[in-house]
């Protein structure tokens, strides 16, 4: 966690102490963007997931006119793909939005030091 802590903290104090404060307001609508479409990527593959698995456990899953429910091959590897999806859309698609909220906040309290130490401005 800390190594994507630094990188949301010092993207923006790189950029703007080196470019400037204009670099810095076109970083933040990049962060923007791409972290709404990783956060709405990854919620909805992980209810996709999670939805096959519920699927097949309904007993809807039909395979040469033979119902795959829980114990079959399609079951368990679906189970595996839950595994992956329950934390995609729990806890990494939310976290996206902290992470743009926490760099777009911390760029704005330090625009006095990119406008003052900044090399273009």
């Amino acid at each position: 966690m800390i190594a994507p802590g630094a990188l949301v903290l010092l993207t923006p104090l790189v950029i703007g102490y080196l470019v400037g404060p204009l670099a810095v307001a076109g970083l933040i609508p990049g962060a923007i963007v791409s972290g709404a479409a990783m956060a709405t990527s990854s919620a909805n593959s992980g209810g996709a997931w999670d939805n096959a698995k519920k699927y097949i456990e309904a007993g809807k899953l039909r395979f040469n006119n033979e119902i795959r429910a829980k114990g079959s091959y399609e079951h368990k590897a679906a189970v595996i793909g839950d595994t992956v999806g329950d934390p995609l859309k729990d806890t990494s698609g939310p976290a996206l939005n902290i992470l743009v909220k926490l760099m777009a906040i911390f760029s704005l309290v330090f625009v006095p030091f990119f406008d003052r130490y900044g090399s273009v401005t």
